[in-house]
């Protein structure tokens, strides 16, 4: 029999991030609050709802008053039912709630606890879902934002029993299922480089890498010689010296592509082969992916490298991972980190999203407002001096994550970096809409400026008309980011920042082709109430409603890339045009556009809304489109369905085998959950768009995706990246595989479950441990391990074999010493597992009986 559990290892490192408090004030004496949240019911009252209790500790002297405080919060929900126990909740703006006390609420006593009901729209299904970034503000002192300690404990058996009844939660024996068609394979039969190479042949003999090896190189190849020697001496006790005469050779071979490479080890040297230095950078991957992975743990005097003949290039010359900086800010060493990350598996294109709604993390010296402003978040009761909290930053200003940027100097060290690694930074310039930090920022400077008296400078770069009483709110909850685009003011400014970063890439000598401009997320009720919209309608004939704004923004935007010899990028909204069918607003690819080299990063995929064709409609009708599919790449997206797992929801679920298994040309055909994660066995594709073959020729390549807004970490940020960003290497790099024809799903195909195993087992047993210590060691997710009894006996197995199965059955939690698991165990009691990495660390703990 199965009795379902799974613990919360790792629950409280991804959720209870504030500080505990001891705070001293001076008019309301010395106050020890904490919180505790934990869900109770979802369908409460029969209804799309679900309670929650968040106890207050009064672990003081001192009672804590009736009135006079008010405890701010960042919650992702929606409350029908704001009051209980004497206090109130209510929204505020964006993600930011706030509890205040009532007439009727009568204070706290010293050493007492309160529990307050809380009670959102829809269902509370796993970590990410929780109230988060607690902090108390006491009228006494406005402006003193004290952060709050707050815990997470395990909801009850019978809540999770309530989640884990459907056969599609992860719960140990569901994974179990998943899990039960890959194989074990040993590691002599695995490929020996990663991504998979177009040709490789394994030949007998090795070759030996030391410190003595020297290394010569075409002068066209200095760069990449140079590189190589440093990355030898992170792993070898002394540095190889580049000579004239080298036995590792790089040399020039005009026949091959712009990516291409050759690759020969024998027992006598290595010679490396390509066209352009990209080429023969990849092939430095390939070598490295040789040597063996734990070599990266400590300095050896010299390592061994298969004897191998190679002949591999790209199959998409755009391979991409856009990262979100903004919603909460990552540091330059962690980006750096990443970089060398993506440079290994051989993606190209870093498209780096740093301005948002949250957050502007890139210093324009002209407009300074947009990092003194717009990069710091803490408590605010009118937003002019700092942003207000969001996504668990708390109260506290200037404090990581949710504060922070990077000057123009550690900005241009950054495009340095990736220009050495041959990955093309794409900025991200988030516009009209996601645009609430450069809104207030300009704000403030409008005031500085105008206390000033120079009123022409005040509004040069405004964003906003102080006169619009347009009423709309955003995805995210916002009621104030969008940008008036009927504005000349707004064209003064986005020009002002792409001019900017247009220098700093001169000076960094890295290259620039296009700018991200957004486009993504204008809610509807926009600029219908601005006097500037109104006053531009009149004066434009050709403006019928606030829909051709839009049309009028991007052809004003391409016009002046073009000017400045780039080309413009945005999201899919950029590239759509509204029009009414059959009596019913709907959207077409924007005729304008098409065949200007307009390139989209199409998301919407979600399956079962209604879009899921569109990157097929988008290409087809002229643009460029880059493969950016919620479905498939959205790496913020929880992993599973255990309540544990962290990570978004909203799209369905994202593991590492949702990359992996994309097909780019025709990617409904392996469409295997809808939306909600939940199994769907054919998608109904009957009206939908497929590509033709030009459409085809419009894919420019695919790009993976990691959302910061519960980023708060090094350590979360990494665990949600990886292995999910191998199954993308793997596709964008790799040859299309030969269970991508035909008619039907590849998923049943024997052939696809050839393949998903030995990339599970490269993983497990090469990729993985080589991160476990590549760059000082990346806290990638390890998974958890499935479980089934049977006949009187547990079974146990694992996504990723490789990783190290071990169990007790004395109550304890598993560690490194506990027994480790090989075959189907035969005892009887209560067991728990947990899979460990080669450097010890574990991954979440399952439960199973054997009665």
């Amino acid at each position: 029999m199965n009795v379902i559990s799974t613990k919360k290892h790792l629950f409280l490192a991804f959720i209870a991030v504030l500080c505990s408090v001891y705070t001293g004030f001076s008019q309301v004496k010395d106050y020890k609050i904490s919180l505790q949240w934990q869900p109770v019911q979802n369908n409460y009252e029969g209804k799309n709802q679900s309670l929650s209790v968040l106890s207050i500790s009064n672990g003081s002297e001192f009672d804590i008053p009736a009135k006079g405080w008010t405890l701010y919060f960042n919650y992702g929900a929606d409350i029908p039912k704001p009051e209980s126990r004497g206090l109130s909740m209510s929204f505020i703006n964006g993600d930011l709630y706030k509890i205040e006390p009532t007439a009727a609420f009568d204070g706290i006593p010293a050493g007492s606890k309160l529990s307050y009901q809380m009670l959102k729209s829809g269902s509370t299904d796993n970590v990410t879902q929780s109230p988060q970034g607690f902090y108390i503000v006491f009228d006494s002192e406005p402006n003193k934002a004290i952060p709050l300690q707050c815990t997470y404990p395990e909801p009850s058996a019978e809540y999770l029993n309530t989640l884990y009844s459907s056969k599609t939660w992860m719960n140990p024996s569901f994974v179990h299922s998943k899990n039960q068609d890959i194989q074990d394979i040993p590691s002599s039969k695995l490929p020996l480089i990663f991504p998979s190479p177009t040709e490789m042949k394994v030949n007998t003999g090795e070759f030996k890498i030391s410190s003595s090896t020297s290394i010569s190189a075409d002068p066209l190849f200095a760069k990449e010689a140079a590189y190589l020697s440093d990355e030898l001496a992170k792993i070898l006790t002394g540095k190889p010296s580049i000579a004239k005469q080298g036995v590792i050779n790089i040399k020039k071979d005009a026949s091959l592509a712009s990516e291409a490479y050759t690759l020969q080890v024998t027992e006598n040297g290595i010679q490396i082969a390509a066209s352009s230095p990209a080429g023969a950078f990849y092939a430095i991957q390939s070598l490295k992916s040789l040597i063996p992975p734990l070599s990266w743990k400590s300095k050896q005097a010299s390592v061994n490298v298969q004897s191998v003949d190679v002949k591999d290039q790209p199959r998409f010359g755009y391979r991409s991972f856009m990262l979100d900086v903004a919603r909460n800010f990552h540091t330059k060493e962690e980006l750096f980190k990443i970089l060398d990350l993506m440079s290994l598996y051989k993606l190209n294109v870093f498209h780096f999203h740093f301005s948002e709604d949250e957050g502007w993390r890139v210093e324009i010296p002209s407009l300074p407002e947009l990092t003194q402003i717009g990069s710091v978040r803490g408590h605010t009761l009118d937003n002019k001096n700092l942003l207000q909290a969001a996504f668990a930053s708390g109260g506290v200003p200037n404090k990581l994550h949710g504060s922070g940027y990077l000057t123009k100097k550690e900005f241009i060290e950054l495009l340095k970096y990736a220009t050495a690694r041959h990955i093309e930074v794409i900025p991200e310039i988030e516009s009209p809409g996601h645009a609430r930090a450069a809104i207030r920022a300009m704000e403030y400077r409008y005031e500085r400026f105008k206390k000033a008296g120079n009123m022409a400078e005040a509004t040069k770069y405004r964003l906003i008309d102080p006169q619009d009483k347009s009423q709309f709110r955003s995805a995210q909850g916002w009621n104030d980011n969008i940008m008036d685009v009927s504005m000349p003011s707004v064209y003064n400014f986005v020009e002002k920042v792409t001019d900017e970063l247009i220098l700093m890439y001169k000076e960094a000598g890295a290259p620039l082709k296009t700018i991200h401009y957004g486009g993504d997320e204008v809610p509807t009720g926009v600029w219908e109430k601005s006097p500037s919209y109104q006053k531009f309608k009149q004066a434009n004939p050709n403006i019928k409603s606030v829909d051709d704004m839009w049309y009028y923004y991007f052809g004003r935007l391409n016009q002046m890339v073009k000017k400045r010899g780039l080309f413009l990028s945005g999201w899919e909204e950029a590239g759509m045009r509204k029009t009414v069918l059959d009596g019913k607003s709907t959207y077409i690819a924007n005729p304008d556009f098409g065949n200007q080299h307009f390139q989209l990063h199409v998301w919407n995929n979600v399956i079962g809304w209604g879009a899921e064709d569109l990157a097929h409609k988008l290409a087809n009708g002229g643009y460029k489109v880059v493969l950016s599919p919620v479905s498939n790449m959205y790496f913020d997206l929880a992993s599973n369905s255990s309540y544990f797992e962290p990570g978004l929801k909203w799209g369905g679920y994202v593991d590492v085998d949702k990359p992996f298994y994309f097909l780019p040309f025709d990617y409904l055909k392996n469409v295997k959950e809808d939306g909600s994660g939940r199994p769907l066995k054919n998608l109904d594709q009957t009206k939908m768009i497929r590509l033709t073959d030009y459409g085809k020729s419009n894919i420019v390549g695919l790009q993976g995706l990691l959302w910061s807004e519960h980023n708060t970490s090094a350590e979360r940020l990494e665990y949600m990246l990886l292995p999910k960003l191998l199954g993308l290497a793997e596709r964008a790099w790799s040859k299309a595989p030969e269970w991508e024809t035909g008619e039907a799903s590849a998923l049943n195909d024997l052939k696809y479950s050839n393949d998903w195993s030995t990339f599970t087992n490269v993983l497990g047993k090469r990729e993985l441990p080589r991160l476990s210590y590549y760059h000082g060691g990346f806290a990638y997710r390890i998974p958890e391990v499935g479980l089934k009894a049977d006949n009187g006996k547990v079974d146990a197995n694992i996504q990723l074999p490789g990783l190290t199965i071990r169990y007790t059955m004395d109550g304890s939690e598993p560690s490194e010493t506990s027994a480790i698991y090989t075959t189907p165990i035969s005892q009887k009691g209560k067991f728990k597992f947990a899979a460990f990495d080669v450097a010890g660390r574990k991954g979440r703990i399952t439960e199973i009986e054997n009665k």
